[in-house]
């Protein structure tokens, strides 16, 4: 009925602990990304909806 628990091999689980860790630090990244952004908009305020003439 039940699979046997068969232990990983230490290449497989390092492999999930390094693909857990990058997709952690991608998240973070695309996080500060955003951020900046927004404060980058903040920043500029209602100017950048204004159309000037170069």
């Amino acid at each position: 009925m039940n699979a046997p628990i068969v232990p990983q091999s230490d290449d497989e689980a390092l492999r999930k602990r390094r693909r857990r860790n990058n997709i952690a630090l991608g998240l973070v990244l695309a996080a500060l990304v955003a951020i900046f952004y927004v404060l980058t908009i903040a920043k500029m305020g209602p100017a950048i909806f204004t159309q000037r003439d170069l």
